[in-house]
């Protein structure tokens, strides 16, 4: 079996000083874009929000997450019903993860879900796994809407970085699905794990073969393809909502073209909660609609937050979970 180290206080993967820099990117790369839209004006962009917009977003954030939650427990089809955890503490652990990933780079959330579900008796491989296709899949509904966004918006498939991004993360996506559904791709990667030191082969032979599962689960893995690119939607409807609650005029496909790959930039495992890589992308991204960088980064500020508000019913299941063990312990 796989073997599990702590996420957040064992794992050699987030030492403070890897989360010092990150802090210093998020706060750096923030204050910076702060300074160059003009705080007062930024001020006053915000101070006009309309709430009655700002709360119909947040009741889509309801809907985004419920699907996130119920995808998360499609994936873990590859696990034998004797060894599935209860729902409820699936779901649980789910909604804690996303809390705590508020307060860790992009992929941290991951290894607090895979961690904690395998301390309930999953195998290794398969916690992992599924955690990973999760991803997986995520990233591939964002590349199906960012094609779409391309074609609303041209110049930006001339941009090499943006298309060298989306090709990036799509070769990432094809490797995962040749590995599901290739006996020869597995073959291969079976090979190159095999000169790798005994451990890591151990633990990459293991995930391989928990991949290899899902080629007999054709079902669940479009279930949760359609359910992820709703997800999507959702979230470029969320973004709409908070645009007009600042009063831009901006026409829905605006925020068709734009949000995948803003959301793609989001993913970058430099920050914290996409703070500071979400403000430059969103004043980047909206500038070529004329939008103000004032009135851009405070929709960033606002789809941050919005983020943070679908996090916080995993932060009081959390508090919840650490008074019950604290009473336990009294």
């Amino acid at each position: 079996m796989v073997q599990f180290r702590n996420p957040i206080t064992q794992s050699p993967n987030y030492p403070i000083t890897k989360s010092i820099v990150r802090l210093a990117i998020a706060a750096g790369l923030t204050a910076y874009i702060l300074w160059k839209s003009h705080p007062r004006q930024v001020l006053a962009a915000a101070a006009g929000a309309d709430w009655r917009l700002i709360a119909a977003a947040v009741l889509l954030v309801l809907v985004d997450r419920a699907l996130m939650a119920y995808r998360w427990v499609m994936l873990l089809c590859t696990v034998a019903p004797a060894d599935r955890p209860p729902l409820g503490a699936v779901l649980r652990i789910f909604f804690v993860s996303t809390f705590v990933g508020t307060f860790l780079p992009s992929v941290g959330g991951d290894a607090v879900r895979a961690y904690s579900i395998a301390k309930l008796g999953v195998r290794g491989g398969d916690a992992v796994t599924s955690v990973f296709m999760d991803r997986i899949l995520g990233i591939a509904s964002i590349l199906l809407v960012a094609f779409v966004s391309l074609m609303l918006a041209h110049d930006l498939a001339g941009n090499w970085v943006i298309v060298t991004s989306l090709a990036v993360a799509g070769g990432v996506c094809l490797v995962t699905l040749l590995l599901v559904f290739s006996r020869g791709t597995a073959r291969t990667m079976a090979t190159v794990l095999a000169r790798l030191p005994a451990a890591v082969q151990h633990a990459g032979d293991r995930m391989l073969e928990a991949i290899q599962r899902y080629a007999a689960y054709h079902g669940q893995l479009a279930n949760v393809l359609a359910c992820s690119v709703a997800v999507q939607a959702v979230r470029i409807v969320q973004a709409y909502y908070l645009g007009r609650s600042l009063d831009l005029t901006l026409p829905l496909a605006t925020y068709v073209a734009f949000m995948p790959l803003i959301l793609l930039v989001m993913l970058l495992p430099v920050t914290f909660n996409g703070l500071g890589t979400s403000q430059a992308a969103f004043v980047w991204f909206f500038a070529r609609a004329g939008v103000p960088a004032a009135s851009a980064f405070a929709l960033s500020i606002l789809f941050v937050a919005l983020g943070i508000v679908g996090n916080l019913p995993g932060g009081i299941l959390y508090a919840a979970g650490r008074s019950r063990a604290t009473r336990a312990l009294n």
